[in-house]
């Protein structure tokens, strides 16, 4: 009877998390699409114009959150940095999720000297510290948003490919994928058909729990000059170029993309935990193809 108290109230609360997280990050999706529309529309002004307003302004009824060292407004560079990062994070992970799992099932499924080769090579990449890798990547490419996202999605392109490569590895040795075998299937087909839908249930977590690393991995690269142009509204170069100021009292400059970035990452934490949670227990056996 506890266990069962313990489960359901677990899994309650695996529900409200991902049903806060989810929602978070839909204020943010509206955010990101809706700021650029109102910057056009003249409702809000334009996140690099700046040189007509005071300085550091402190926050205000003019400028809600203040303005930077160069007079642009930190609200609007604050919404507007929430579209470039949710732009950079999926571009990178869809990036890294078209050849992570492809990968990781051609290697669980085929095994011997390929599956050596891939395992090696991402086995090598992993072994790096992400902010690192990331940093070494940046450096190479150079600024701007398309380099952001290849450097990003090199480095949790062996995060699907070991955890896809796993499970693909088990789901194989079924009985209805040696059946499937024996009746003369290719091994397309058998992919297509049996591993996929089994392997990919897995995916929207990890996907989940990726971007809210990514927004910090982004973060660390603005902060360190390696991510994005000055132009660019992005919560890790803002927080660079407020880091002289805030010592002389001028907190604002920081406070507001960090919090935008801090509260990004909670919700997506939580979708990604709450969506582990509930599909732990309804994926535990893997599916057959009816």
């Amino acid at each position: 009877m506890f266990a069962g108290f313990a489960l359901r109230r677990a899994t309650t609360l695996s529900a409200r998390m991902a049903r806060w997280g989810l929602a978070i990050v839909v204020v943010y999706g509206l955010v990101a699409l809706l700021t650029p529309l109102m910057v056009h529309w003249g409702w809000l002004p334009d996140p690099n114009a700046g040189l007509q307003n005071p300085i550091y302004a402190a926050p205000s009824l003019e400028h809600w959150c203040g303005t930077d060292r160069l007079g642009r407004d930190v609200c609007v560079r604050t919404l507007a940095g929430s579209g470039v990062a949710l732009q950079v994070v999926l571009l990178a992970l869809v990036i890294a999720l078209v050849i992570g799992v492809p990968l990781g099932m051609v290697s669980g499924y085929l095994g011997g000297w390929v599956d050596r080769t891939l395992v090696l090579l991402m086995d090598t990449l992993y072994t790096l510290p992400v902010l690192l890798l990331s940093v070494v990547l940046a450096f190479l490419l150079g600024r701007g948003l398309p380099n952001a996202a290849a450097a990003l999605c090199v480095v949790y392109i062996p995060q699907y490919f070991r955890v896809v490569r796993n499970q693909t590895a088990q789901v194989k040795a079924e009985l209805y994928v040696e059946a499937a075998k024996s009746l003369g299937a290719g091994p397309v087909w058998i992919l297509r058909r049996y591993l996929l839908r089994n392997v990919i249930t897995s995916v929207p977590v990890l996907l989940t729990l990726n971007a809210a690393d990514a927004v910090l991995v982004l973060g660390g690269l603005g902060f360190l000059g390696l991510g994005l142009p000055e132009t660019i509204p992005e919560w890790g170069g803002d927080l660079q170029q407020a880091l002289t100021a805030v010592p002389t009292g001028i907190w604002w400059t920081a406070l507001y993309p960090g919090l935008a970035m801090f509260v990004l990452v909670l919700g997506l934490s939580f979708l990604g935990e709450g969506l582990e949670t509930w599909l732990s227990g309804s994926t535990s056996q893997p599916r057959s193809a009816g």
